[in-house]
């Protein structure tokens, strides 16, 4: 099964992730996305639109699944790894990309959206319940990578950053358009029309220059993900404390119930 649905517009493939639930990430998931972009890129799409489920953009990483693994070191290598290839992907992808976020977007699902051009967010028809976007990690006693803060240091700026990383923060839609972690907010039903209309005004442009202007204005990004940023033996060292193993338990209880 596939767990990427590609939908076409033109010259703009909308890519949306569809593992029910809640999107949760793992390897199958994100080794789909990276085949659904290579795909896209070689059938000439020109923008891409990364779209999630409704309610839920992508709860982040399957950690239900990544318990499962269990001491099994080498799995945990490369479930984590297929996650952060796929997050590479999406930031070194050639052509722009638009996240399409019609709920909420915590961990990796944050992580995804940064390494779009531009991020949509939907706002929550229901009152009092409002969709959160965020790197939550500190709160299940993890540490976000060096590479992942940089992302998020480029999009907010380094004060905020801190202050959104050192508390494992998720901020309401209309606070991630204040402090410029998502460009636009608008209905829940318009989060892909509007990702797609951005991308168009990028392609009306001398595509040349574009793309060039994109590919400088985006390396330190690229860079960010590369392994000597993300120091994944390093991370997998931290994923397997006690302390952490047990938040990490206590969270999935919490969602189970």
């Amino acid at each position: 099964m596939n767990w990427v649905e590609r939908t076409e517009h033109g010259d703009i493939v909308e890519l949306k992730l569809a593992r029910g639930p809640v999107n949760a990430l793992d390897p199958a998931l994100c080794n789909d996305l990276r085949a659904a972009l290579v795909d896209a890129l070689a059938d000439g799409a020109q923008g891409i639109v990364l779209a999630g489920g409704p309610k839920v953009f992508s709860a982040g990483l399957d950690v239900p699944f990544l318990l499962s693994l269990g001491d099994d070191r080498h799995a945990l290598i490369l479930a984590w790894q297929a996650f952060f290839d796929a997050a590479l992907a999406l930031a070194d992808c050639p052509v722009p990309v638009a996240a399409a976020i019609a709920g909420h977007a915590p961990a990796g699902g944050c992580v995804l959206a940064l390494c779009c051009d531009y991020r949509v967010m939907a706002l929550s028809p229901e009152p009092g319940k409002a969709f959160r976007i965020g790197l939550n990690e500190t709160q299940v006693g993890l540490v976000a990578p060096e590479g992942i803060q940089r992302a998020l240091r480029r999009v907010v700026g380094a004060h905020r950053a801190e202050r959104m990383l050192v508390a494992g923060e998720m901020i309401d839609s209309e606070s991630a358009l204040r402090c410029g972690l998502v460009d636009e907010v608008t209905a829940v039903d318009d989060v892909a029309v509007r990702a797609r209309a951005w991308l168009q005004q990028l392609l009306v442009l001398p595509s040349e220059a574009m793309l060039q202007t994109r590919r400088i204005a985006r390396a330190e990004l690229v860079e960010a993900l590369q392994p000597q940023h993300i120091q994944l033996h390093r991370f997998i060292d931290a994923w397997s404390t006690p302390a952490t193993q047990a938040a990490l338990h206590a969270l999935v209880a919490k969602l189970g119930k």
